[in-house]
């Protein structure tokens, strides 16, 4: 890709290119947008973060992680379509679900198989409609209040219309609508049109991709045997054994395309089929450990990691949202120190006799609410596809963000308007193309240098002393 142009033709490829047209998940590992790497000073008082197309929640719940009992953080989300936003705010309230409501590791398996599975097993699917379901309830409330019913996320800044569209997402995942005899032949077909000529040898072009791109790009640890096994079927995460054979709703949409001069609406699966969901938590991690080789090979996968990583966010999170009223809590410093065991609750589990291996009972048999967590100094706004032209206009957003984040997807949509929302210590962190395997290393180089074009034509200067890699760091110019 020449310098001069930037992703909206790339992102405006054809849906059957590799990436898909769909962002479900990012293309690089979660980051504190807080964190000393990428501010070197943090300011005092509440800390605003705008997230323009991060497709998942991976920076959120890594930020959510960092910070300190007494921060203050609003994260404002914008997406590009409300399909993506519905699979925002279940995979967020996923990670609020109360110990006391769900084991950690119960909820680490689930909140996995939501996100990286095209099929999950049937216990997931009930927990995805009770999700939904419970998820629809709160946006109807919004449409009649016009105020959110959860202290962390807040919904009514989207338009009715829009939170219209969010109620019937929700319903046809809990109630779904007829869907193709086979998902897995969706898949597939998205595999046809995207190898064409090279289906019948895919296994070699999918070892391909993975040896020499993804492992070159600094993905090792994805295993082999793992990798070609999602590129076949959709399935990233088998946390256990069962069946993986339930359509994953909140992985399919609707799209418009063109068909002998006529608009025809298809649901289907049109996100990535190439790089993996296994960027986003299993590529990195605090332990170095889970990195460890033998016979030059990864002793753990990125699935592992993913588990262990996913797994302390959720237990970060347990300690920051303990109720007030239970008194037993043990009183926390000002960082996350999470337990080392799964805190299971007496009644989740039960105990073989035969062993010492423990099941949890399935969830789905509760008739109450999901019991959410309020965690203090928290909240997530979401706003509408269109808000990021109209933000710059708003006396309140003025000078607001202490960190602006924005994907490589949408890179496009940046201008000297960003200026006008960054506060005095703003970073602006962009994801790169690093991981988009349907570019050359040419295209993803010049991207990277588009990325730095258009960042300083906003205003921003390139932040010293950071390796460009996954992501570029910028710092607001000082006058």
């Amino acid at each position: 890709m020449k310098k001069s142009h930037c992703l909206r033709g790339m992102s405006a490829r054809r849906s059957v290119d590799g990436a898909g047209c769909v962002t479900w998940w990012g293309f690089g590992p979660a980051r504190d947008l807080l964190s000393s790497d990428v501010h070197t000073v943090r300011s005092d008082g509440e800390l605003n973060i705008l997230l323009v197309g991060s497709g998942d929640p991976r920076h959120i719940l890594k930020t959510i992680s960092g910070i300190t009992e007494s921060d203050v953080i609003h994260v404002w989300v914008i997406e590009n379509s409300m399909e993506i936003v519905a699979r925002q705010l279940l995979l967020i309230y996923w990670s609020l679900l109360s110990p006391e409501t769900i084991s950690v590791h119960k909820k680490t398996e689930v909140f996995l198989e939501i996100f990286g599975n095209l099929e999950i097993r049937s216990e997931t699917e009930e927990f995805l409609k009770q999700a939904s379901s419970e998820l629809c309830q709160s946006i109807t409330n919004t449409l009649v209040s016009d105020s959110h019913t959860h202290a962390c996320l807040d919904t009514s800044l989207l338009k009715f219309k829009e939170r219209d569209d969010l109620v019937q997402i929700f319903k046809s995942w809990e109630r779904p609508p007829s869907v193709p005899a086979s998902i897995r032949q969706v898949w597939d077909a998205r595999v046809r049109q995207h190898l064409g000529a090279r289906y019948d040898s895919r296994q070699g072009c999918f070892d391909w991709d993975l040896t020499m791109k993804l492992h070159q790009r600094g993905c090792g640890v994805i295993n082999k045997h793992q990798y070609v096994k999602w590129r076949e079927s959709g399935v990233a995460f088998e946390m256990r054994e069962g069946l993986y054979q339930t359509a994953n709703q909140s992985l399919l949409s609707t799209q418009v395309f063109n068909h002998r001069g006529n608009r025809v609406l298809v649901r289907g699966y049109w996100g990535d089929i190439v790089s993996s969901p296994y960027l986003a938590f299993g590529i990195e991690t605090d332990d170095k450990h889970l990195l460890n080789k033998h016979n030059n090979q990864h002793v753990k996968t990125a699935q592992d990691i993913s588990e262990v990583n996913i797994m302390a966010l959720f237990e970060c999170l347990a300690y920051r949202g303990r109720c007030p009223q239970n008194k037993d809590a043990p009183g926390q410093s000002s960082t996350c120190n999470p337990s080392t065991e799964d805190p299971q609750r007496p009644e989740d589990t039960q105990t073989n006799d035969t062993g010492s291996q423990t099941h949890t009972k399935p969830a789905e048999k509760t008739s109450h609410p999901f019991n959410l967590m309020d965690i203090k100094g928290v909240k997530i706004s979401f706003l509408s596809p269109d808000s990021l032209s109209k933000l710059p206009l708003k006396d309140r957003h003025k000078n607001l963000f202490n960190t602006i984040y924005c994907s490589a997807s949408m890179v496009h949509q940046i201008d000297s308007s960003l200026r006008h929302l960054a506060a005095p210590d703003a970073v602006l962190v962009i994801e790169l193309a690093t991981h988009l395997l349907d570019l050359s290393r040419e295209q993803v180089s010049g991207f990277a240098e588009r990325v730095k074009d258009i960042a300083e034509e906003s205003g921003f200067t390139p932040k010293l002393n950071q390796s460009a890699y996954e992501y570029s760091t910028f710092t607001l110019k000082q006058n």
